[in-house]
C-alpha cells in the first residue's frame, strides 16, 4: 500500500523492491540502534524553529551565507551541549555549507593535538575547544600550494629575545585560501620556513596569533581579509594573510617532534613522516564528503528518474518513466555503485587513520609511508570520481537539474574543491606513483612488498573467465593485471630513459603520464577490492547481499568499459570477453531497475539534508518547484 502523499511512481518503486532497504541502513551505518540515534537527531534538527526562519541559502548574498553560517554554527554548538551529542558531526543542518570553523575542528585542533607537546597542550587546547580561540591552518600561498617545500613564509629565531620573527617577504609569500582566515579567526598555525642560526631547517608549523581577544582588532605585522568571491563556499570566509616582521615566543613553534633550543640549536624529528598524521586525517575526511556527495547527488537523480515522465515509446502510448531508459541505467547506475564503493573506501580509511594514529603516538612507523601513498590516492581518485559524477546526475535531471531548487549545483559547488584543495589531484597521484616506484625497485631487489601493494610482485595472467557470470574473484584479478602492469611499463619506461643518459628528474617528467595511469589503475584496484571484501564479510540478509553483490559487480564491469584500453592493451581481454562484460552489463542493468529507489532510499538521507526539490522523499516534485519559485526574492514586488 503507498504511502499518503507520496508520489505513485515512487511508491510503487518502493513496492517493488527485492530486499528490505531497512536491512541496507543499518549495515551502512552499523546498526538499528545507531540508524535510530541518527534518525531523532535529524528530526530534532527538522523541528527546530531556528531554521525555518532563515532566508533559503540560495536566495542569499554571500554577506549573508557567511553571516547565516556564523549563526548556524553557533546554535549547532548551543544544541550539542543542550542534547548532549559527541560533536558537530551528529547534527547535519548545514549540508554542503562549508562552516566558518569546519577548519578550526578540522585542521587547527588536531595539529595542536598530534604536533604540539604537552605543556602546548595543555596551554592551547581548552580555549580551542571553547572557541575563545578560534584557529585555521595557514599553509598555502599565493605563490605555492602543493609544494609545501616551496614556501616562502619564513620564522626566524633570534636567540637574543628568544623569539621567532615571522615574515611574509615576497608578495608571492601570501597566505591565501586558508578557510575561516578572512574575519572569524584570531589565531593560525602558520607553516613557515625556520631559519636558525643561519641555517634553513625546512617547513615548521607555528602558533600565531591574528586579532585581539578582547575586540577581534587586527594586530601589529598583520593585514588580513578575504580574499573575494569563489566559485562555491559562500558560507566560508576564506583569506589572505600578510605578516611583517611579527615577533612570536620561542615556545610557539609546535615542538613535539622538531625543537629548537633557546641557544638556537635545531633539534631534528627521528622520523620526518610523524607530521603525516594530519594529513592521512584530512584526507579520509575528503573521501567521505566525496561519498555523501555523489550519494545525494543519486538520490535526487535517481529518485526524480523515478518520477519524471518523458516522450512516447510508440505513438499514442503512456509516457514511460525515463528511469526506465536503458541510456539513464547506463548514466546513473554506475554512479550509484560508485557511491557505495565510495562509502566503503571511507570507511576503510577512517579505521586505518585510528589504527595509524595509534602506531605513530607508539612509534611504529612502518607503515605509515604506505598508509600516506593511500591516503593520497583515494583523496584525488574519489574526488574526481564524485565531482564528475555530481554533473553526470545533475545533466540527466534535464533543464531543472540547472536550478538550484534541485540541490544539484550546491552539491556540486562544494566538492569540486576537494580536486584542489589539500593536495593538488595531479601532484597527489604522482605521489602514490613515486611510492608505486620504490615499492617494484623493492620487487626487483627480491624485498617483500607489504600488505596491499604485493600483488605489485605478480602480473596476473590473462584470464579465462570473464563471462556473462562474472565471479569477484575474476574482477578482482583484471584489476590486479592493469595496475600490475601499468606500474611496470612506468617504471621500465623511466628506466630506459635513465639508461639513455636522461637526469633522473627528467625521466620523471618523461614518464609522468605513464605515472598517473599507474597510480589511478592501483587506486580503482583498491576501491574494487575493498568493495568485494566488505560484501564478502558482510553481515547482512541474503536478499540485501545479493543486491549489494550486483552493485558492485557493476562497478568493476563498468570500470573496465570505460578503460578498456588499459585491460586489453596486451591481450589480457580478448574481443569475445569484451562482448561478455557489455553483456553483463546490460544485464545488471536490469536486476538493479527494481532496486534503485530502495538502493538510494537506503543512504536515509533526511529532505532536510538533501534541500532538493527534485530528490524529496514524497516525490511531489513539481509542487515542490512551484513552492520555491514563489519564494524568490524578485516575486515578492512588481
Amino acid at each position: 500500500m503507498a504511502e499518503q502523499g507520496v508520489n505513485v511512481d515512487l511508491a510503487k518503486e518502493r513496492l517493488n523492491a527485492t530486499f528490505d532497504v531497512e536491512n541496507l541502513t543499518n549495515l551502512i551505518y552499523g546498526g538499528p540502534e545507531k540508524v535510530e540515534r541518527r534518525r531523532q537527531i535529524h528530526k530534532v534538527a527538522s523541528e527546530d524553529p531556528f531554521y525555518k526562519k532563515l532566508k533559503p541559502w540560495s536566495y542569499c548574498s554571500v554577506e549573508e551565507q557567511y553571516e547565516n553560517g556564523l549563526a548556524k554554527h553557533n546554535h549547532i554548538k548551543e544544541s550539542i551541549d543542550k542534547l548532549e551529542l559527541n560533536g558537530f558531526e551528529d547534527l547535519c543542518v548545514t549540508p554542503h555549507e562549508p562552516g566558518p570553523l569546519d577548519v578550526h575542528y578540522g585542521m587547527f585542533i588536531p595539529t595542536i593535538e598530534q604536533q604540539g607537546t604537552a605543556e602546548q597542550k595543555e596551554k592551547w587546547l581548552a580555549s580551542a575547544y571553547s572557541e575563545e580561540m578560534k584557529g585555521t591552518y595557514a599553509q598555502t600561498e599565493m605563490g605555492h600550494g602543493t609544494f609545501l617545500r616551496g614556501l616562502e613564509t619564513t620564522a626566524t629565531y633570534d636567540p637574543k629575545t628568544k623569539k621567532f620573527i615571522l615574515n611574509s617577504p615576497t608578495l608571492t609569500s601570501i597566505k591565501y585560501w586558508p578557510a575561516a582566515l578572512g574575519k572569524t579567526t584570531n589565531h593560525c598555525v602558520v607553516v613557515a620556513q625556520l631559519y636558525t642560526r643561519g641555517a634553513c631547517h625546512g617547513i615548521h608549523t607555528f602558533m600565531l596569533q591574528t586579532r585581539s581577544l578582547e575586540d577581534h582588532s587586527v594586530l601589529p605585522g598583520i593585514e588580513v581579509g578575504v580574499i573575494g568571491n569563489k566559485f562555491g563556499f559562500g558560507t566560508n570566509d576564506n583569506g589572505y594573510l600578510k605578516i611583517t616582521n611579527v615577533r612570536i615566543p620561542r615556545d610557539n613553534m609546535l615542538m613535539r617532534y622538531s625543537k629548537v633550543l633557546e641557544d638556537g640549536t635545531y633539534i631534528k624529528p627521528k622520523n620526518s613522516k610523524v607530521s603525516y598524521g594530519v594529513m592521512v586525517y584530512i584526507r579520509s575526511l575528503i573521501v567521505k564528503q566525496a561519498f555523501s556527495a555523489l550519494a545525494e547527488a543519486c538520490v535526487i537523480s535517481i529518485r526524480y528518474s523515478a518520477v519524471r515522465r518523458q516522450s512516447e515509446t510508440f505513438p499514442g502510448g503512456i509516457e514511460p518513466q525515463i528511469l526506465d531508459y536503458q541510456t539513464q541505467q547506463y548514466r546513473l547506475f554506475p554512479l550509484l555503485a560508485t557511491a557505495y564503493a565510495l562509502y566503503f573506501a571511507g570507511n576503510y580509511m577512517s579505521t586505518a587513520y585510528s589504527e595509524g594514529s595509534q602506531k605513530i603516538e607508539k612509534g611504529q612507523l612502518e607503515e605509515l609511508p604506505q598508509l600516506h601513498a593511500l591516503s593520497a590516492g583515494l583523496k584525488a581518485f574519489t574526488s574526481y570520481a564524485a565531482s564528475a559524477g555530481v554533473e553526470v546526475c545533475r545533466i540527466c535531471c534535464g533543464g531543472h537539474g540547472y536550478s538550484h531548487a534541485s540541490g544539484l549545483p550546491k552539491i556540486y559547488v562544494s566538492i569540486v574543491p576537494a580536486c584542489t584543495y589539500e593536495g593538488e589531484n595531479t601532484v597527489m597521484m604522482l605521489q602514490v606513483a613515486r611510492y608505486l616506484m620504490k615499492c617494484y625497485k623493492d620487487k626487483q631487489q627480491g624485498s617483500k612488498l607489504p600488505g596491499f601493494v604485493s600483488y605489485i610482485a605478480e602480473i596476473p595472467e590473462k584470464s579465462s573467465c570473464m563471462d556473462e557470470h562474472l565471479s569477484f574473484n575474476c574482477l578482482v584479478k583484471a584489476y590486479k593485471h592493469r595496475a600490475a602492469r601499468l606500474i611496470e611499463a612506468a617504471a621500465k619506461h623511466m628506466q630506459s630513459l635513465i639508461q639513455s643518459g636522461s637526469p633522473a628528474h627528467e625521466a620523471w617528467n618523461k614518464s609522468s603520464v605513464q605515472l598517473l595511469w599507474a597510480a589511478n589503475a592501483h587506486c580503482h584496484l583498491f576501491c574494487v577490492q575493498n568493495f568485494v571484501e566488505n560484501i564478502e564479510r558482510s553481515s547482512g540478509d541474503s536478499k540485501t547481499n545479493e543486491v549489494l553483490k550486483a552493485v558492485c559487480q557493476l562497478y568493476g564491469v563498468r570500470g573496465i568499459l570505460e578503460n578498456l584500453g588499459e585491460f586489453i592493451q596486451d591481450g589480457f581481454l580478448s574481443g569475445q570477453q569484451v562482448d561478455n562484460l557489455q553483456n553483463a552489463m546490460f544485464k545488471l542493468f536490469e536486476v538493479i531497475r527494481p532496486n534503485a529507489v530502495a538502493l538510494v532510499d537506503a543512504f536515509d538521507i533526511p529532505d532536510q539534508v538533501l534541500q532538493s526539490c527534485l530528490g524529496r522523499y514524497d516525490g511531489q516534485v513539481y509542487q515542490a518547484l512551484y513552492d520555491y519559485a514563489k519564494l524568490a526574492p524578485m516575486n515578492q514586488t512588481e
